[in-house]
């Protein structure tokens, strides 16, 4: 009786080690050229993402993608020029947490630009396998495929189309980036669930009652909003897996606005889910909100 519990305590402690050895620390850094009409926050914020993805390049491989919006107008007899990037690891790598306060040097500025450099650390871990390949699309105005855009004016509607090849369970969060908040989608407000259910090969149009049947009372409509002058970037973010997880912390909601939560806390809820499950995934689509003409 002795050597077989020895035996399974054994067995266990191999089998968390390969767990553990999964997650991997990793070090970045990057120089990021911002022009000087971007904001120094920006331009870390921007620098800091790059590095990451740096960071998880070198460790799994080259394939992982910088996620990027930018946009340029010209007028008055200037350029304005407004930008959002975001790191990305989508096939090779997942960013789980920053290790300690990431390392900036002083910034300079040289030829009308300025140059930021960053370090920073943190534990990721690889991503094997091809994945679910569910099918998402950000609509605007429409609940078609040709409405598809990631473009949008104050004032337009926004939907999503999904589908997905295995049964499982999605979270729809969106970042505003001025406001540095996050603000829960999916699943709606009405709803008292940490995600909402989808069958495999069906299609969904969500964030629209008049598609919904007979839970149209329950969903939550969207109209985009850009309160500037300016064009605004969003980040929607989409997590599903053929796991139940938990719910990020969100808290407030109303008729007007959604239930909302810190970048900062949102991105700490994603890693947790993420480190716990290896079959989820995150997908990341960049838009930009114009101002009314």
């Amino acid at each position: 009786m002795t050597r077989c519990c020895l035996l399974l305590v054994l067995t266990l402690l191999t089998a968390g080690q390969a767990v553990a050895q999964k997650v991997r620390r990793v070090k970045g850094e990057y120089t990021y050229y911002a022009p000087l009409s971007q904001s120094p926050d920006e331009a870390k914020r921007i620098a800091l993402e790059r590095a990451k993805t740096q960071a998880l390049a070198d460790a799994f491989g080259t394939m992982v993608a910088s996620i990027s919006s930018t946009h340029v107008s010209t007028g008055g007899g200037h350029d304005d020029v407004s930008m959002l990037s975001l790191g990305g690891s989508e096939v090779r790598g997942v960013w789980l947490e920053t290790i300690g306060e990431p390392e900036f040097a002083p910034i300079t500025v040289a030829n009308d630009m300025m140059c930021v450099h960053v370090t920073v650390e943190g534990r990721a871990r690889e991503v094997t396998g091809e994945g679910i390949g569910f099918d998402a699309r950000v609509l605007c105005n429409g609940t078609e495929d040709r409405f598809q855009n990631d473009r949008f004016r104050s004032g337009d509607d926004l939907y999503l189309k999904f589908r997905s090849p295995v049964s499982g369970h999605l979270a729809v969060y969106l970042y505003d980036e001025a406001a540095e908040r996050v603000y829960c989608l999916l699943p709606y407000q009405r709803q008292d669930v940490a995600s909402c259910d989808v069958q495999a090969g069906k299609d969904y149009v969500f964030f629209s009652a008049a598609l919904a049947g007979s839970r149209a009372a329950e969903v939550d409509e969207y109209v985009m909003t850009c309160g500037g002058s300016k064009p605004e970037h969003n980040v929607i973010y989409l997590l599903f897996s053929p796991n139940r997880f938990t719910q990020a912390n969100a808290t407030g909601g109303s008729a007007e606005m959604p239930r909302e939560l810190s970048y900062r806390d949102f991105q700490k809820w994603a890693a947790r889910c993420r480190t716990r499950d290896e079959q989820m995934e995150m997908r990341l689509y960049p838009i930009t909100i114009m101002p009314q003409e």
